[in-house]
């Protein structure tokens, strides 16, 4: 028994190891099979991990790289030039440079990052602090110090260059403005990146920004340069320059003339004026006050805002910032092409066109006027609370009166205003290349009732733009031809080369040649003996219509002068307009503050533009008679000849010939003015001009001549209504030599 339980137990021994080594067998098997997975997702991992690297993020990595092992340093290119029509520069991009540093360089050498930032600072007067810590940055980046240096600094330090490893002179460029505040709304300013931010700088960005250069060159192991073979230059490409349609010389008179309106008549909420070539559409002048120094855009010009700021600043931060924003941005925008307004009588102009082209009014027709006029159960009144009285269709436009072109408009109807007004192109934008034009807002025709159509009449109740205005009336009196209005004439390659050209562009005819031919005459009787006769300029034919306009809300009692004007009459070559936006000087009509704006406007242009006086009979006799030269002759033979003149002649001295006369022979007066005459050698006696203004034409002649002076009156001659002078050379007060003439101008009251 004992061998058999041997035997058995050998056996299940043999089978116990046999099944152990199978279990081992298995054991084995699975864990070569969890290597292979595990070997099979690590191949996988790297391999997707690879296929990423170079697949998807290969780009940004090799960007990487080459930014580690090159330097690319920006070229900025030139920003082109911007002229008036006779290449004046008005915008110009000055040399300047702006100052990097490679810490990477500059570190290289121990205690070399202190020296550099002490002499940076010390040199561009910066804060050690801020420098030191831009230089010893860890970085192989290029770190800017300071940008746009001026020229003293840049000479200083190309002068320690030497002292300056790793330092950097980039050549840039700055915008500069030789006239400051001239034309500021039209030509607009850059940002600190030479980057247009308003006017022409930003409307033609795209063209006088030009394409920026580049310096890449090789980096060794630790970020310092690597020798020039290394480096590759890729030039910029100047912008191309802009040549506007402004006429610097007329945008000066404008603007001078505009800034003393603004003064004398205490105008509170700015002020606008425009100057259109009537036959092309190009503006030759545009001009709003208040302005500001392109040279210096963000800081607020104006006293009282600056003031009113400076105390919401002492209590609210973040309200300061909020209104100073608001400040700025009334300050930038361009009155002539933004602002709308309802332009009252002015618009009479329009409606005249509109009456004459259908037919519906004769110049023989005759309106009577009472003082108001009853539509619908509201009684709308005249400007002239009196009335005018019978009046035919040429005297209403003169005097200006409502309720006579509440008739007319009634015939014209909504329809047709609604019609013509788009074919004058009042109710959209006229496209003029000016960033920020509004569009003007008219009822449509179906709420159009016999209330609105009157209003709509004589100017008030809806609202255009200054460009808008005088693009229609330049249409009127350019044989009905309406012209896209432009403020840029061409564009300039660096070589002077034009580029672009931009012509006047037709658009449509919106009345016949004979209505235009009609309203060219009615329109100058407005100005020689109308409601427009301050505007009157001795020797000139021009044509115009004044404007007093009420603003919304009505009970606040805020008016809007101005006036729209265009010379020669009998051939318009220019039209003209100015407003004056709530101005509280005391006078308040179109006629009577706008009116002398114009005059002094037309002054100075027609003349410039090479337009020729013509005299009438009737000017010739106010103009008088030339002073004659008695200098040289003996005392009786100057006294002869001056008698002969229908002057008188004061001898002062005992001498026997004339040395000197006082005025001189150049000068034109009325008969019976004196003539001071010097016969020995002596300087001439000087006198106080006294204060004439607002006095009358005849006391104003008088206080002159009693304190021996010559009166010459300008401009205006017609003193059939209430008129006082307004102007007076030289001005009171100052010293002058007796004799001297004293020219004066006359302003008409009680009118429109």
């Amino acid at each position: 028994m004992p061998e058999i339980s041997g035997i058995v137990a050998e056996i299940c021994g043999g089978v116990a190891v046999e099944n152990g080594n199978k279990s081992g067998l298995r054991k084995v098997r699975k864990r070569i099979l969890g290597a292979a997975c595990l070997f099979l997702a690590m191949l996988v991992l790297i391999t997707g991990n690879t296929a990423k690297v170079q697949l998807i993020d290969g780009v940004k990595y090799k960007q990487w790289a080459i930014a580690q092992q090159t330097r690319d340093k920006i070229i900025n290119s030139k920003r082109g030039t911007i002229y008036d029509r006779n290449m004046k520069p008005l915008a110009v991009s000055a040399t300047v440079y702006t100052v990097v540093v490679s810490p990477s360089e500059i570190c290289k050498v121990s205690g070399r990052a202190e020296k550099v930032s002490k002499l940076l600072a010390d040199t561009l007067k910066l804060e050690y602090e801020e420098v030191y810590k831009k230089v010893s940055k860890t970085s192989s980046d290029y770190e800017e110090i300071k940008a746009k240096i001026e020229k003293d600094e840049s000479d200083a330090l190309f002068a320690i260059m030497k002292d300056l490893p790793g330092v950097t002179l980039l050549e840039d460029s700055k915008r500069y403005y030789p006239f400051n505040n001239f034309a500021s709304h039209v030509i607009g300013f850059t940002g600190k990146d030479n980057q247009g931010l308003s006017g022409i700088e930003y409307m033609y960005d795209e063209f006088l920004t030009g394409k920026s250069g580049r310096v890449v060159s090789a980096a060794d192991s630790v970020g310092g340069d690597m020798p020039y073979k290394y480096e590759k230059y890729y030039n910029s490409e100047d912008g191309l320059s802009v040549v506007l349609t402004i006429d610097e010389v007329i945008q000066h008179f404008v603007e001078k003339h505009l800034e003393t309106a603004v003064i004398e008549n205490d105008v509170k909420n700015g002020a606008a004026a425009i100057v259109m070539d009537v036959k092309t559409g190009e503006i030759l002048a545009m001009a709003t006050k208040p302005d500001f120094d392109l040279n210096q855009p963000f800081e607020i010009t104006d006293a009282a805002t600056v003031e009113v700021l400076e105390e919401i600043k002492k209590t609210d931060e973040e309200e300061y910032v909020k209104q100073l924003g608001i400040a700025r941005n009334k300050m930038w925008k361009n009155k002539a092409v933004s602002d709308t307004y309802e332009p009252g009588s002015t618009f009479k102009i329009i409606t005249s066109a509109i009456a004459l082209e259908e037919n519906l009014v004769n110049v023989t027709d005759s309106f009577y006027c009472s003082g108001v006029k009853n539509v619908s159960g509201s009684n709308i009144h005249c400007w002239k609370s009196g009335g005018h009285g019978m009046q035919s269709f040429s005297q209403a436009i003169q005097n200006s009166c409502n309720p006579a072109f509440m008739d007319i408009g009634a015939r014209v109807g909504a329809t047709r205003f609604s019609s013509y007004t788009s074919g004058f192109g009042l109710r959209s934008k006229t496209g003029i290349d000016l960033p920020g034009e509004e569009s003007g807002v008219f009822f449509q025709p179906n709420v159009m009732g016999p209330v609105e159509v009157a209003t709509t009449s004589f100017g008030q109740g809806f609202q255009v733009t200054p460009i808008q205005l005088i693009s229609a009336v330049s249409a009127v009196v350019n044989d009905g031809k309406y012209m896209k209005p432009h403020v840029v004439k061409s564009l300039l390659d660096s070589d002077g080369n034009i580029v672009e050209e931009f012509e006047g562009e037709f658009v449509k005819q919106v009345v016949s040649k004979e209505t235009s031919e009609i309203l060219q005459t009615l329109l100058e009787d407005v100005v020689s003996v109308g409601s427009g006769k301050n505007a009157y300029v001795e020797g000139y034919r021009i044509g115009g219509k004044t404007g007093t306009s009420e603003k919304q809300p009505r009970s606040e009692g805020k008016k809007i002068a101005s006036m729209v004007g265009f010379a020669p009459a009998n051939d318009p070559q220019i039209a003209v307009l100015v407003l004056l936006d709530e101005p509280e000087g005391g006078q308040y009509f179109g006629g009577v503050i706008a009116g002398p704006l114009m005059g002094s406007i037309m002054e100075d242009i027609l003349p410039y533009l090479g337009v020729s006086k013509t005299f009438t009979s009737e000017e010739s006799e106010q103009a008088g008679v030339s002073i004659p030269e008695i200098v040289g002759l003996t005392r009786g033979e100057a006294l002869a000849k001056a008698g002969e003149a229908g002057f008188t002649l004061n001898l002062i001295g005992d001498g026997e010939t004339v040395v000197s006369q006082i005025p001189k022979s150049s000068a034109r007066l009325k008969k019976g003015a004196s003539i001071y005459a010097y016969t020995t050698e002596q300087e001439p006696e000087m006198l106080t001009v006294p204060d004439v203004s607002n006095m009358s034409l005849l006391g104003a002649n008088t206080a002159l001549i009693n304190s021996g002076f010559n009166m010459k009156l300008t401009g205006t001659q017609e003193v059939d209504g209430e008129a006082v002078i307004f102007q007076q050379d030289p001005a009171a007060g100052t010293k002058a030599a007796k004799g001297t003439v004293v020219y004066v101008k006359l302003r008409h009251l009680g009118l429109e």
